[in-house]
């Protein structure tokens, strides 16, 4: 479904994306997992065709993102708060995303009591802006915006931050039914132990570059908890184990 290659992006001369050749199959379920600075926002929005690379081309179903059209009427992604509208209620804003798919209020109404246990009585019917909720609550609205949209692709950046364990357990049984569905997801994550229960394959990224392509297994949680606790000292032989070359991290 989507496919880099060549892919690069560099800030200030530093490389901060580097990509040869990367492919995502319809309905794969990616974690894309690494420290802070190791790219991965950066390639949410090329993918996005958010921000232009300097080489390289992104595809979706076999077109070019870049200064495309079709791949936006299947994509649904939330990044933060900044693909949001502030300025309306969540009410509001879901209408207003279900108005763009041909969705009525009333269909809209249906769709969002199903998420009446994510939103946990603190979204609808408060009389808040978006602006005035907090940040977990702003991370519910965007995700339960994406999807209204009923998507085929669904991107989101650090969904398990600022909400709490209740909602983080929620929302891993929503991603897990959007890929049973068939929807290709793509999520973001710092936490390990979330995005390797709801994901069948694992990019780990580090300095701009995808080191490590797992398919998600047993070993697969301990593998990224050794890695991340021996962080920029690897060894020789951890890398080994780990199938990391120990020059792409240094």
């Amino acid at each position: 479904m989507i496919q880099v290659k060549e892919l690069k992006k560099v800030y200030s001369g530093v490389t901060v994306v580097n990509i040869p050749a990367l492919e995502i199959g319809k309905g794969e379920s990616i974690g894309l997992v690494g420290n802070n600075g190791a790219g991965k926002t950066t390639l949410f929005r090329m993918i996005l065709d958010l921000i232009r690379p300097e080489s390289g081309q992104v595809t979706s179903n076999g077109e070019p993102v870049a200064g495309g059209e079709n791949w936006k009427t299947y994509t649904a992604a939330y990044l933060d708060e900044g693909f949001l509208i502030d300025y309306l209620t969540p009410e509001e804003y879901f209408y207003f995303i279900g108005g763009l798919h041909q969705l009525s209020h009333a269909h809209v109404d249906d769709i969002l009591n199903g998420y009446a246990d994510f939103f946990n009585g603190e979204i609808l019917k408060k009389g808040k802006y978006i602006r005035d909720l907090s940040k977990g609550n702003q991370t519910k609205v965007g995700i339960v915006s994406c999807l209204l949209q009923r998507p085929d692709l669904l991107m989101l950046d650090e969904p398990f931050a600022n909400i709490d364990p209740t909602t983080q357990f929620r929302l891993k049984n929503i991603i897990k039914e959007q890929a049973a569905k068939g929807v290709t997801t793509i999520v973001s994550s710092h936490d390990l132990n979330h995005v390797t229960d709801v994901c069948d394959r694992i990019l780990l990224m580090e300095k701009g570059k995808i080191i490590k392509d797992m398919a998600t297994n047993s070993s697969t949680l301990g593998e990224l908890e050794q890695y991340f606790a021996i962080g920029q000292t690897v060894t020789a032989p951890a890398a080994t184990e780990l199938n990391i070359d120990p020059e792409e991290n240094h």
